[in-house]
């Protein structure tokens, strides 16, 4: 089955244009969801809506929109007036300019939404539009009516469509200068700042969406398969180390390096290197270096296992060097 379409109408560049539809790129739906319910009957609720003086339920057909303009004063808008608004963004995607991606802060990205042309005769034309921005690096501005509401759009080229993501007003955005202005300059230790750099160097990797949990909304599924088969629901905690107040900065990142280090598979031994490199010379130092290799992962071996096994099983061992058994 084809996806549904948000909005269908038409994508102009200057004179060119085509017939378009736009889909959402994202969806929630398959979160978990909760109904209100009677909990002492268990039946799904209504919503009714009451008059705030009369206390009086309000029929669906006596529902109607209101501005308010004072309190408790409000101007009524019908429908059929709203759909006399009609701006040329109300069926037109037309794109008015084309900036740098890098130039758009990213405070200003809101909802992605794909763009696909809807029929044969307008395909060329699309592919025309979406090649002119790939091959320019650039994307486009247009705007856009939405839900009764004009929204700016970022178009660039994405697959063989179109990605065209709404953008926020200005005034929409918030200053940061508020919320940041508390935060003095300080002048760090270069080596503190190497120590968090490094911690950044191992912990660093490529974005995969796909190794994105929800691991609260795997706990929520697991506590609803609980009640369902009738079991006792226990708590459901993940195992992870409560934070503690940082009391000396410089310890706490080295201690951090030490903990990263812990989470990589172990780098060769020494004296295995120092081996391989040996036995990369030449024919009769390979051998020579081969022997040694062969000692000292010997030697190693023996003493994991006089470790494990205890002071008998070395001295065993020891015994049978000694007596070339």
């Amino acid at each position: 089955m084809a996806p549904r379409a948000y909005w269908k109408g038409y994508l102009k560049l200057s004179l060119v244009s085509c017939p378009i539809a736009l889909y959402p790129a994202a969806s929630s739906s398959e979160r978990v969801s909760f109904n209100r319910i009677n909990k002492k009957t268990g039946n799904r609720l209504k919503q009714q809506n009451v008059d705030s003086e009369s206390s009086e339920p309000v029929e669906k057909e006596d529902i109607g929109r209101g501005y308010e303009v004072a309190k408790g004063q409000y101007i009524q808008v019908e429908d059929a007036e709203l759909e006399k608004i009609q701006i040329e963004s109300t069926h037109t995607i037309e794109i008015d300019s084309f900036v740098p991606r890098a130039e758009i802060d990213e405070r200003y990205i809101d909802s992605s939404y794909y763009i696909a042309p809807t029929d044969q005769v307008g395909q060329e034309a699309f592919a025309v539009i979406r090649d002119a921005i790939r091959d320019r690096n650039m994307v486009g501005l247009g705007r856009v009516v939405l839900t009764r509401r004009e929204r700016v759009m970022m178009l660039e080229a994405f697959d063989k469509g179109l990605l065209a993501t709404s953008l926020r007003y200005a005034y929409e955005v918030r200053d940061a200068g508020v919320y940041f202005e508390d935060i003095p300059d300080l002048k760090l230790p270069k080596e503190m700042s190497d120590l968090a750099g490094h911690i950044i160097d191992t912990k660093a990797s490529h974005f995969d969406p796909s190794k994105f949990e929800d691991h609260y909304e795997n706990a929520l599924v697991e506590l609803l398969r609980t009640k369902q088969a009738g079991r006792v629901i226990e708590p459901i905690r993940e195992e992870a180390p409560q934070p503690q107040r940082v009391i000396n900065l410089m310890d706490a990142l080295r201690a951090s390096i030490g903990t990263e280090a812990e989470k990589k598979p172990p780098a060769p031994s020494t004296k295995a290197r120092a081996g391989g490199r040996t036995a990369a010379k030449g024919t009769s130092a390979s051998s020579a270096g081969a022997s040694a290799g062969g000692r000292a992962a010997a030697k190693s071996s023996t003493s994991v296992a006089a470790t494990a096994a205890g002071k008998t099983a070395a001295a065993a061992k020891g015994t049978k060097r000694k007596t070339g058994r």
